[in-house]
């Protein structure tokens, strides 16, 4: 594949399907064919999040959910290391997702932890003792493979009229962003074979709010926060600068940063997946939403209940990478997606399977 520079673009994913194939398996970790119900872990330096479900005529319905900050890759940049205090958190979270599996009766899973245990001189020992200690098989993808899952677990979102779609995931550890041909979507194509550039930025709320400080963030600080995130996302940005000028052209983003700014657009008392995941957001109103997130103090943030006391000195930081790549890809539009890496996995699971339905989840 080449990218809109003519440069070859990076290979597929290790366990990827060859172009065309109708799914991926990036992680095979517990299997039982007798079972129907699937279960998606994504580990992440900040979150970890499960979601199990079962087939359905519309794709999958979702059955069970978890999700917890556990901030397993807290003071990674300053030691490299996981810390004592983190892995017993995360560890922790992970006994409880364990016990939702069993409970759901899962028969198939795919367990996959990022760039802090990528980046971490101790993530090997990590996986080990998660294995013995809580006898699940967590596998460390690489930062292509955690790309294409956000593409392909976001991708349905996309304006199908739009004939060039920018997509983002803004992590903890890292930022993926990839540029989507709008030309070549069809519902039944694997998204990932749509994809025209992509790349992985390490930078993700954590490690820029512990660089930048997060509790109490000036302007002129979050500015510095922008221009550091521009700087990385540079290259992509050359390479994909052809997708802002195509009709149609919007922005597509996953991550607590983008559901946050929903929220505060909607004005929400409590979060509401329902209402956030799909809402299109022009222009003006992300400015706006950012802007007022601006002017609060931590303790402000701390207490609104679609933040809370967890992401209140992070959510900034998140702002800064939203805000570099806003300034990199203009667009009229923004579409906010409470899905990514969980949902990819349990599509590349059931395609795989034979058992996916076109369609999204309910």
């Amino acid at each position: 594949m080449r990218d809109e520079s003519g440069a070859t673009a990076p290979a597929r994913p290790q366990g990827a399907p060859p172009a065309g194939a109708p799914g991926s398996a990036p992680v095979v970790s517990h299997r039982d064919t007798r079972r129907n119900a699937y279960a998606a872990l994504d580990l992440g330096t900040n979150n970890c999040r499960l979601l199990i479900a079962e087939p359905s005529s519309h794709g999958f319905r979702v059955i069970d959910a978890f999700s917890r900050i556990v901030r397993l890759g807290e003071g990674l940049g300053n030691s490299d290391r996981l810390s004592e205090a983190a892995i017993e958190r995360t560890i922790d979270a992970l006994r409880i997702c364990k016990g939702k599996m069993r409970a759901r009766g899962v028969g198939r899973a795919k367990i996959i932890a990022t760039e802090a245990c990528r980046l971490a001189v101790n993530g090997a020992d990590f996986v080990a003792r998660v294995r013995a200690e809580v006898g699940l098989d967590l596998e460390i993808v690489d930062r292509q493979t955690e790309a294409y899952l956000a593409v392909t677990g976001c991708a349905a979102l996309a304006d199908p009229l739009a004939e060039s779609v920018v997509i983002f995931d803004i992590g903890g550890g890292s930022t993926e962003i990839a540029w989507l041909d709008g030309a070549a979507a069809n519902p039944s194509t694997d998204p990932t074979l749509r994809i025209r550039a992509w790349d992985s930025l390490p930078v993700g709320v954590v490690t820029l709010a512990e660089r930048h400080g997060g509790s109490e963030v000036t302007r002129m600080m979050f500015e510095g926060m922008v221009e550091e995130v521009a700087e990385m996302l540079g290259p992509f940005a050359i390479r994909a600068a052809a997708a802002a000028i195509a009709p149609g052209f919007h922005l597509l983003g996953t991550s607590g940063t983008v559901t946050t700014i929903a929220a505060m657009h909607l004005r929400l008392v409590r979060y509401e997946r329902r209402r956030v995941d799909g809402l299109w957001m022009s222009d003006a109103e992300v400015s706006g939403a950012i802007d007022d997130l601006l002017d609060t103090r931590l303790d402000q943030r701390a207490e609104n209940p679609c933040i809370g006391r967890d992401r209140a000195d992070l959510v900034l930081a998140g702002c800064a990478i939203l805000e570099a790549i806003r300034r990199a890809f203009p667009a009229e539009r923004l579409r906010i997606a409470d899905r990514g890496l969980r949902e990819g996995l349990l599509m590349n699971m059931m395609r795989e399977d034979g058992v996916w339905r076109r369609g999204g989840y309910r």
